[in-house]
């Protein structure tokens, strides 16, 4: 004969091995997708929350400070020129700047 049986066996036993179906990676990756979809959004708004409190606690942190500067200085005015050396950052004073912006309006 011109092909051997022998071959033929080893090729069909190579093809006889376990593995993941396309099916069951497409219902894997579908899954994994719908987990996404529900976590994201709520990872963005978590992010916004602590921003945001962060925010407020550099607001009061600058409240605080200006009530010490006056203490120190009943005549001074709070500005950033006399209080960003010494009571706090300038990125405090943006900050605290930019949501006195916000609650005027």
């Amino acid at each position: 004969m011109w092909f051997n049986i022998n071959k033929i066996k080893k090729i069909k036993e190579k093809k006889n091995y376990s593995a993941f179906t396309i099916i069951e990676m497409l219902v894997v990756l579908f899954i994994i997708s719908i987990l996404l979809l529900l976590f994201v959004p709520n990872l963005s708004k978590q992010k916004d929350q602590a921003e945001k409190g962060g925010e407020t606690a550099v607001v009061k942190t600058v409240e605080t400070q200006i009530e010490l500067f006056k203490l120190n200085n009943p005549s001074g005015v709070a500005n950033e020129e006399s209080m960003v050396p010494e009571y706090v950052t300038s990125e405090q004073w943006t900050i605290y700047e930019k949501y006195n912006q916000n609650s005027t309006e």
